[in-house]
C-alpha cells in the first residue's frame, strides 16, 4: 500500500506540471500543481502534504528557498528538488538542505514514481524501526501481552484470529486491563505492522477541537487555526488508529467517523474536497455502548459498524494465576528506574498471598502502581505486607468512635489505624529529636532515607516545623 498520497509539484513550466499530474495521478497520488515558489508555499501554510516536488528555477522564490522554507512549514515533509540547469555542487546542496534526491532534467516521468516509491520505502523502514522501539511496553515483553490464565488466553486467540484482516474491533473492559495494549497486539500481528500505530482518548479532547484532531483543518478554518494541520486519520494512513473512550464522542464526531469507515475518506475542517484514507479503526470503551444507544447519545449504525468483532478483556480479579508473573515483570522494571541497589529479588509468601488474593479494583495499572511503591519502600531484598498498599494487607476500618482507648468496650480495633497513628508519631517524634534533619531521623528510624522521604509526603509531615519544636512537646 502507497505511503504517501499527497503531492504538491511546484514548476513554472506548463509542460512538466501537466505530464507529472498526469503520471502520478495515475499511480494513485493525490497532486496539485503549482507555478512559483510563493505560490507552492501558500498551499503549504494551508494544508499538509507527504511530498513536495520543485523546480529550483522559478520566477519570485527559487527552489532552494522554497526547500528550506517548507521543511520550517511541514518538517516531516519529503523533497524532491528537479533541475535543468544543475551541477553536482547545487545538488549536495539541496540534500544537505533536506532534499531527499535531486534529479537532473530532462527525464523520464518515471524517474520520479520511482524516486518516491524508494522514498516510501525509506520511511516505512524508519516507521519500523521506530515500532520495534516502541514496542517494549510496561507490562509486555517482546511485544506480547503476558499471562497464561484460561480468560486472558481466550481473548488472546481471538486476536491472532483477526489480526491479519481489516475488520474493525471494539474493545470491552474495565479501566487498566490493557486495552491499549491489545489494539497494538492486533495492530503487530497485522499486515499493517510497519505503518502507523495512533492511539487517541477522545475522552481527554474538548468536543470543539474534536474533529480536527481527528480529521485535520485547514489554514483559517477557524479563529486560532494559523496553520494546516494533518488529522489523527491522515497520520495512521496505512496504518491503525485506537479510538480510546470512543463512548465520549459527540454526536458532530460519529457522523464523520461513520461516513470514514464506510467510505473511507476525510473531509478537514474547512476544506472543500475529501482525501482518501486507509485506516483501520480500533476501538475501545468503558461505558455500555448499547445503553448510549438506546439513551440517545451514541449512533446506532456506528455502533454496528464499531461493534464487528467485539473483544473483552477480563478484569485481573478473574486471572489471578497470572498476578505474580505481572508483579515480577514490574518489579524488574521497577529495580532499573529506581536504580535499587541491592535490588528487590521478590516477594515474602505473605506479601505475594496478598497480592493474589486482592481483588485489584484498578487491574494492571494499579499492580504496576503498587509496586513501583514497594519497590520504592522495601528496605531488604523481598517486598513485606508492609512495602505494599495499606489496602492489600489491613482490613477495612470500622466507623471513627472517637478517642476513647482501642482495646476498652467498643473502642476501634482497627489494625491498622493504629499502625498508621504509631508511624507517623515514631516519624515526628524523630525529626524533633534530629531538628529536622532528614537523613539522620531516617538513621534514628533504621528505614531508608527514600522510605522516610515518601512517608513524610504520605503524612503530610512538615520536617521543619518538627524539627522546631522540643521533643516532647504536643
Amino acid at each position: 500500500m502507497p505511503l504517501f498520497r499527497t503531492v504538491l509539484v511546484a514548476d513554472d513550466e506548463p509542460s512538466i506540471r501537466h505530464i507529472l499530474t498526469l503520471v502520478l495521478t495515475d499511480k494513485g497520488y493525490d497532486v496539485r500543481a503549482v507555478a512559483d515558489g510563493d505560490e507552492a508555499l501558500r498551499e503549504l501554510s494551508t494544508r499538509a502534504y507527504d511530498v513536495l516536488v520543485t523546480d529550483v528555477r522559478m520566477p519570485r522564490r527559487d527552489g532552494l528557498s522554497v526547500l528550506k522554507a517548507a521543511l520550517v512549514e511541514q518538517p516531516g515533509l519529503t523533497v524532491v528538488v528537479m533541475s535543468a540547469y544543475g551541477s553536482q555542487e547545487q545538488a549536495l546542496e539541496a540534500v544537505q538542505a533536506g532534499a531527499y534526491d535531486y534529479v537532473q532534467k530532462p527525464f523520464k516521468p518515471e524517474e520520479i514514481v520511482l524516486v518516491l516509491r524508494k522514498a516510501e520505502e525509506r520511511e516505512r523502514l524508519v516507521r519500523e524501526n521506530r515500532r520495534l522501539h516502541e514496542a517494549q511496553l510496561p507490562g509486555a515483553s517482546g511485544g506480547h501481552i503476558l499471562g497464561q490464565s484460561a480468560a486472558l488466553q481466550a481473548v488472546l486467540k481471538q486476536v491472532a484470529r483477526v489480526a491479519p484482516v481489516d475488520t474493525t474491533v471494539l474493545i470491552s473492559g474495565e479501566s487498566g486491563t490493557g486495552k491499549e495494549l491489545i489494539a497494538r497486539e492486533l495492530h503487530g500481528k497485522s499486515r499493517r505492522a510497519a505503518m502507523p500505530f495512533v492511539a487517541v482518548n477522545c475522552g481527554a479532547i474538548p468536543h470543539g477541537l474534536l474533529e480536527s484532531e481527528l480529521f485535520g483543518h485547514v489554514k483559517g478554518a477557524f479563529t486560532d487555526a494559523r496553520t494546516a494541520r494533518r488529522g489523527l486519520f491522515a497520520e495512521a494512513d496505512g496504518g491503525t488508529l485506537f479510538l480510546d473512550e470512543v463512548g465520549e464522542l459527540p454526536l458532530g464526531a460519529q457522523v464523520k467517523l461513520l461516513r470514514v469507515l464506510q467510505e473511507g475518506e476525510i473531509r478537514p475542517v474547512g476544506e472543500s474536497r475529501v482525501e482518501r484514507v486507509d485506516v483501520r479503526v480500533v476501538a475501545a470503551t468503558l461505558r455500555d455502548l448499547g445503553k448510549l444507544v438506546t439513551q440517545g447519545d451514541f449512533r446506532e449504525d456506528l455502533y454496528y459498524r464499531l461493534n464487528v468483532v467485539n473483544l473483552t478483556l477480563p478484569p485481573l480479579r478473574e486471572r489471578r494465576e497470572d498476578i505474580p508473573l505481572l508483579a515480577r515483570v514490574f518489579l524488574q522494571r521497577f529495580n532499573r528506574e529506581l536504580n535499587r541497589d541491592p535490588p528487590v529479588e521478590g516477594f515474602t509468601p505473605e506479601a505475594e498471598a496478598l497480592m493474589t488474593a486482592y481483588a485489584w479494583p484498578g487491574n494492571v495499572r494499579e499492580l504496576e502502581n503498587a509496586m513501583e511503591r514497594a519497590v520504592l519502600l522495601a528496605e531488604g531484598t523481598h517486598i513485606a505486607p508492609g512495602s505494599l498498599p495499606e489496602k492489600l494487607w489491613a482490613a477495612s476500618a470500622p466507623a471513627p468512635v472517637g478517642t476513647a482507648a482501642p482495646l476498652q468496650a467498643g473502642g476501634d480495633l482497627s489494625l491498622k489505624r493504629a499502625i498508621r497513628e504509631l508511624e507517623e508519631s515514631y516519624i515526628r517524634a524523630a525529626l524533633r529529636r534530629t531538628k529536622g534533619n532528614r537523613t539522620r531521623a531516617a538513621e534514628v528510624l533504621d528505614i531508608s532515607h527514600r522510605a522516610l522521604l515518601y512517608k513524610i509526603k504520605e503524612y503530610g509531615i512538615d520536617p521543619d516545623a518538627e524539627g522546631a519544636r522540643t521533643e516532647g512537646q504536643g
